[in-house]
């Protein structure tokens, strides 16, 4: 006669769990962020639970500013953890974006009955205690990036009132000469630094941003309406700090 395969009433189920992995392309190689040290701590920590680790889900190479269901393993792991499975991760800033998008996650897990393990913050849908560290630090993540993503607007704006271009769209009114370091030159187009000086001319004289990019087209100039308030912005800031 076959042995009964199901679980005696009363006996501990193992519980399932799913790890979860990120870097950056710029943090393979540094102290505690590397692929190889984030899935060793999960290892670690799921053995020490008893809890089956079925599968790490891995995504290299991946900026924290993308949700983690928009991330390829991060898709894919939302959508075979089931209630009652654990998701474990070594770092609250490995799986989210925002304070908002930590929250937001949480919550959903709550609801799902899905165990959210950080290793430096414990179980976050288990204590609120964890969950407001998780707040703090989310919110302090977000505030970094906000710092970040500023220093990177004013190293822009710097190298534009040097003459410079780091990449992406060339500004109106300007053409890209050779490169000088990480940034090329900026050379000015004199038709457009014409048409710039009719719209400063003509925002200044009360014309409506549709308005003159209508009068700047008919000169030849393909532009949109956002491009003329960009222009009006830039030149009004100048004017401003210059003072």
């Amino acid at each position: 006669m076959s042995k009964s395969t199901k679980t005696p009433p009363g006996a501990a189920v193992q519980r399932h769990a799913f790890g979860y992995s990120r870097v950056s392309s710029g943090q393979q190689a540094d102290s505690g962020i590397s692929l190889a040290e984030q899935d060793l701590k999960i290892r670690a920590r799921c053995a020490e639970n008893g809890w089956d680790l079925k599968q790490v889900f891995v995504d290299a190479g991946i900026s924290g500013s993308t949700p983690l269901g928009k991330r390829p393993q991060g898709r894919a792991l939302l959508s075979v953890v089931k209630p009652g499975d654990a998701i474990v991760s070594t770092r609250m800033d490995r799986l989210f974006r925002s304070s908002l998008n930590a929250l937001e996650t949480i919550e959903n897990f709550k609801r799902r009955k899905i165990g959210l393990l950080l290793l430096d913050l414990g179980d976050v849908t288990d204590s609120s205690i964890a969950q407001l560290i998780a707040s703090v630090l989310a919110a302090t993540a977000q505030f970094e990036r906000g710092l970040i993503s500023e220093r990177q607007c004013d190293a822009k704006a710097q190298l534009r009132r040097q003459g410079r271009h780091q990449g992406g769209s060339r500004p109106f009114g300007w053409t890209v000469g050779t490169a000088r370091g990480h940034a090329t030159a900026l050379i000015p187009d004199l038709a457009e630094q014409a048409a710039i000086a009719e719209m400063v001319t003509m925002r200044e004289g009360g014309s409506s941003l549709m308005a003159i990019r209508n009068a700047i087209r008919r000169q030849g100039h393909r532009i949109s309406q956002e491009t003329v308030r960009r222009v009006c912005e830039r030149h009004a800031a100048t004017a401003e700090a210059a003072e």
